[in-house]
């Protein structure tokens, strides 16, 4: 099944897919868009041009566990993208995600616009890979 994953942002938002066999993520495009509706609607065209059959959204939860203003926010797109498009979608604890993502980019040298361009893409790959690997072990 072919799995997509969403890191939620003010401003970015990035996407990944799974493979086939769920075992490899792979990040596809970072979204600008500041509009609720407008984002919705483009992470719907995004799982249909990749055919996603489930939709892992990021969850950003307080280092405590609890859930802020963010968090009530994300779980409001998640319910309106699966209500919208048709397609399952699942919360997934994103914590620390960003900051993984930036170790990564450092390691490999990613700076300035470039960085900038990527990181939301590569916090989805990280969130998608989780899910995967929790998915796997159950």
């Amino acid at each position: 099944m072919i799995i997509m994953s969403a890191d939620l942002g003010l401003a970015r938002t990035g996407v990944a897919v799974s493979d086939n066999g769920e075992s490899f993520a792979f990040p596809k495009t970072v979204i600008t868009e500041y509009n609720t509706q407008r984002l919705i609607e483009k992470l719907i065209t995004c799982s249909n041009e990749y055919g996603a059959e489930l939709v892992v959204m990021g969850l950003p939860k307080n280092m405590d566990g609890t859930e802020g203003e963010r968090a009530n926010k994300c779980r409001a797109i998640a319910k309106e993208f699966e209500e919208k498009s048709g397609i399952k979608t699942v919360l997934w604890d994103e914590r620390c995600t960003t900051v993984t993502a930036h170790n990564i980019l450092n390691m490999n040298d990613k700076r300035g616009k470039k960085r900038k361009e990527t990181v939301d893409a590569v916090a989805a790959v990280i969130i998608l890979e989780n899910y995967l690997q929790a998915r796997k072990n159950r």
